[in-house]
Order: structure tokens, then C-alpha cells, then sequence
């Protein structure tokens, strides 16, 4: 059940092609470029015998593998799912992926100082970037391990397995991956995202997540008769950010901890934008803080003058613990098969979202299964080959599992 001799050759064929979201465009997918992966995605799931179904005016693969062996054929189908898309946040433009064979620590780029897990992975052969874009594996490594176990089924028919239904989506990383997500069309009532990091990671709590873009206008006139007249809109969205909890923001907080995060900022005198996410696991505290956002921009507007902060804030997706409590058999498979593997099972809170929260809540329980990637969205990005192999096994197993 070992991962199939192309099975990195396919990650790091995908890892080259640039699929970075936008997530100020108002189109799905959010850039054309996404499709080029989408259609070569296609193409290989045709080549292996796979039922395919492209949407290719919003961007989803699907795609349907019929049940084998006696019992099976009596099980709803199992859905796994992972995402086309790069984080906007680092280039994803002509990657050039490495592999560290036998990483024994002291590379350029991935220093043990800097990054300490690096030391349980002494021994291991890891795939980074060179360092001037993020590597991919984000999601490609989800992609890469799901593709495997379509090629294992193609070349092991006597493989008894349930029905496995998959889908490729754009456009996860601006909070838009299941947008125009068709539950029909994918065809599966409990799925997993393959878009976690740590192998033995299974996470089925996200937080509830919002994003809010605050437009702050300002009044400029020549500095030089600017007493009583100017409105610098920089300083108010200095006085703004000064407002919120300055400790509660990601780099002060973990586990359960919810932040604001100051995501971007542009601007001038006469107009400045900031840009926040805001993250919360309790919904409570979530709403909670939402409105603080909302009070600030009260007080300002009261201060400066009515119409000068307009705060609007979007939520992207919620809690999927509030579904997943009734559906914690998704996460005792996943228990049972890494016990089989010789594995442990972590269960860990996720410090961000997949598809899978939204999909929770379109009636699709889905838990997010780890990958064997780490340093997301960075250009320190890297996946250790030993973890996605056993990866790779695992999701075959889970496929096979008989409950």
C-alpha cells in the first residue's frame, strides 16, 4: 500500500504551476490561472478511468470512483477533498521546489534555530522552495496524496474499497472554496479536507472566522495652512489599530486563543484602508469581537466627524465543532486506521479554516486530515516526504475501512 512511484513527481509537477487566489477579485475563481491545474487535474483523473465532472465556469473537479468487494457496495460514498489554490499572501510564481535528501539540519533556508520542529524531522527527505516564493504544499501535497490513491485503486482492481466521491475547489485561501461548491454533484454526505499539516493530525475545530475592511476618509489641504482644516486619515487608522487589544493578535496568542489581525494597510491622507481578520473558536467571543470593531468606528465617527470610519465586516465561516460533535465517527476511523498503521492520533484545534467548515454547515460533515506539510504561507513552506507517503496510506486505508 506504499505511495506510487510518481507520487512525488506529481507534487512537485503541481508545485510549479501558479494557482496564487486573489482575495480582492470578485470572480470564481479568483484568478484564470487556477484552471490550469483544474484542467491537467481533469485530464489524469480521465486518464485513470475516473467518472469526471468539471465545472469549469467556477472551477471544481469532481470526480467519482464506484465501491469494490462484497459488503461495500452497501456504503454511502466517502468524500476527500483538497484545494487548487496558493495563499495570496506569498508569490507562488515560478517555484522551484528542492529536495533535502537525508535533512541532517544546517540548510540555508530551514535553520533549527529558527524553526525547532525541524529537528524531529532529522534523517527525512524534506521538498522547500528556494526561498523567493512559498512552496505549495499548501495544498498540493492534499492534492498530490488524494491523486495517489486514485492511481493505487487504478492499479490495484482487486483492492476491495468503499465509493469515493473527490473534489478539487479554487479560491480556499480568500475564505471563497465552497462558494459555488454543487453538494449534488459531489455526490458524498461525509468527506474530509486534506489540508492539514502534521502527520497524525486530525482536526475537526476551526474558528469562527470574519473579515473586516475598514475605509477611513480623511481631508487633505497643503500642510503649510492645515491647522483646524486637515483630517490625516493615516493617523486615525494609527488611533484605530491603537484601540484593539494590542496582546490579541497572532503573534501573542495559540490553542484556543482568538485574535485580530492587522492582515493589510495602504493608504494616504485623504484615505486609508485597513484590512483585519478576525478569529474567535467560541462564537460568543467571535461576536463579541466583531462589535468591538463596530464600536471603535462609532467613537471615531463620533470624534471626527460622521461618515469618516466605515467599518464592513464579512464572515467567512464558522465553527465546524458545532456540527461535528454529532459526527465523531469521521474522526474514530481516522483513529482506528493510524492504530493500524502503528501511528498515534492527534486531535488538535485548527488555527485557521479549510473547506471542510463551510461544508459542515451545508450538511457534508468534514473534518480536515493532515498532509505532512508545514510553515503554510511563508517561503520557509516545506513537506517532509516520509509524512505525505504514510499519508498517502492512510487515506487508502480510510477508503478500505468496513465502518
Amino acid at each position: 500500500m506504499a505511495a506510487n512511484k510518481d507520487f512525488i513527481h506529481r507534487f512537485l509537477n503541481y508545485v510549479q504551476i501558479d494557482t496564487q487566489s486573489d482575495e480582492d477579485a470578485t470572480d470564481q475563481p479568483t484568478t484564470a490561472k487556477q484552471r490550469t491545474l483544474a484542467e491537467l487535474l481533469e485530464k489524469e483523473l480521465t486518464s485513470l478511468g475516473v467518472r469526471t465532472d468539471y465545472d469549469r465556469e467556477h472551477c471544481y473537479v469532481y470526480a467519482a470512483i464506484a465501491s469494490h468487494g462484497s459488503g461495500f457496495e452497501s456504503m454511502p460514498p466517502l468524500g476527500f477533498i483538497a484545494h487548487l489554490d496558493t495563499s495570496p499572501e506569498v508569490s507562488g510564481s515560478s517555484v522551484k521546489p528542492r529536495i533535502i535528501q537525508n535533512y541532517q539540519g544546517g540548510d540555508a533556508l530551514l535553520k533549527e534555530e529558527d524553526f525547532p520542529e525541524l529537528t524531529r524531522h532529522r534523517g527525512e527527505d524534506l521538498i522547500a522552495s528556494d526561498g523567493t516564493t512559498l512552496l505549495g504544499a499548501d495544498d498540493k501535497a492534499g492534492i498530490a496524496e488524494i491523486m495517489n490513491l486514485v492511481q493505487y485503486f487504478h492499479d490495484h482492481p482487486e483492492e476491495p474499497h468503499r465509493a469515493v466521491r473527490i473534489a478539487f475547489t479554487p479560491d480556499e485561501e480568500t475564505g471563497r472554496g465552497t462558494e459555488h461548491f454543487d453538494t449534488e454533484r459531489f455526490g458524498a454526505k461525509e468527506a474530509y479536507t486534506v489540508d492539514g499539516g502534521t502527520f497524525g493530525v486530525i482536526e475537526y475545530e476551526c474558528f469562527n472566522a470574519a473579515e473586516a475592511r475598514v475605509m477611513i476618509h480623511g481631508k487633505n489641504v497643503h500642510p503649510g495652512s492645515a491647522k483646524n482644516q486637515m483630517k490625516n486619515a493615516c493617523l486615525i487608522a494609527m488611533e484605530f489599530a491603537s484601540m484593539l487589544p494590542p496582546a490579541e493578535t497572532p503573534e501573542h496568542t495559540e490553542g484556543y486563543e482568538g485574535f485580530y489581525h492587522l492582515d493589510r494597510m495602504e493608504g494616504s491622507v485623504e484615505q486609508t484602508n485597513l484590512q483585519y481578520i478576525i478569529r474567535d473558536h467560541n462564537r460568543k467571543r467571535f461576536e463579541a469581537r466583531k462589535e468591538t470593531i463596530r464600536s471603535i468606528a462609532a467613537y471615531l465617527n463620533q470624534k471626527y466627524g460622521e461618515g469618516t470610519v466605515d467599518a464592513s465586516i464579512r464572515d467567512q465561516y464558522h465553527n465546524m465543532a458545532e456540527v461535528m460533535k454529532d459526527h465523531m465517527d469521521l474522526v474514530g476511523r481516522v483513529q482506528k486506521v493510524l492504530s493500524d498503521m502503528g501511528e498515534v492520533c492527534v486531535t488538535s484545534p485548527i488555527r485557521g479554516g479549510t473547506d471542510g467548515a463551510a461544508l459542515c454547515f451545508r450538511g457534508i460533515p468534514c473534518p480536515n486530515l493532515c498532509t505532512g506539510g508545514y510553515n503554510y504561507h511563508s517561503r520557509f513552506e516545506y513537506a517532509s516526504v516520509q509524512e505525505m507517503e504514510k499519508t498517502a496510506e492512510m487515506l487508502i486505508r480510510i477508503a478500505q475501512l468496513r465502518q
